[in-house]
């Protein structure tokens, strides 16, 4: 995976975790795995609930179809395993 869609990742389930041991948020870990996932009209009908910014989702669709093009397999794998892996840590 590219060194910058790793980082864009972490930084956001690190920016949107409570600060409590309460794991990532529901509603971010439902956009993560839509979005390492293979639809973007999913993706785009989840997202379009936070926001009717054409902008905004026009942006983010434009990032879906990026990733769906760049990602590999082992690649969504290791992202998934990443949040999975800051969702279970104690401290987050």
């Amino acid at each position: 995976m590219k060194l910058t869609g790793a980082l864009v990742l972490l930084g956001a389930a690190l920016l949107l975790t409570s600060g409590g041991n309460c794991g990532i948020c529901p509603a971010l870990k439902e956009e993560l795995a839509l979005f390492l996932g293979p639809s973007v009209s999913d993706y785009m009908n989840f997202v379009s609930q936070y926001t009717n910014n054409s902008a905004t989702l026009e942006v983010l669709e434009t990032m879906k179809i990026c990733a769906d093009n760049k990602l590999t397999e082992e690649d969504r794998a290791n992202a998934q395993i990443l949040v999975a892996k800051i969702d279970a840590d104690p401290l987050c």
